[in-house]
């Protein structure tokens, strides 16, 4: 399994992936949760599959019955929860030092 450089909208997305791990979300419900475009979300989520930090699914409906397209639902796998946490632990412990270098001026 690979790292991918951690941005704040990969960032954003793997704290509402975390919230409830075992939880499957759709691609538009975790942009607006995060609050970032799809746009921005899906090439995020095939980041994250690629790397084996998510998992997929296609809905099994009939689009045409259902009167909107297929979804597909995401849910974190362990390596990806594993991951995540390290990640945004990582981030944490940054942002805690830069604070701690600008108030020692």
């Amino acid at each position: 399994m690979s790292t991918l450089r951690m941005t704040t909208p990969r960032l954003l997305a793997l704290r509402i992936l975390l919230e409830d791990p075992e939880r499957e979300r759709y691609g538009l419900e975790l942009a607006t949760q995060a609050g970032l475009e799809p746009a921005t979300v899906y090439p995020i989520l095939v980041a994250f599959e690629t790397v084996g930090w998510v998992c997929s699914r296609a809905e099994d409906i009939d689009a045409h019955e259902a009167g909107r397209p297929r979804r597909r639902y995401y849910r974190l796998t362990a390596a990806g929860v594993t991951a995540a946490r390290d990640a945004i632990a990582a981030r944490e412990q940054r942002s805690a030092r830069g604070v701690s270098r600008r108030l020692a001026w």
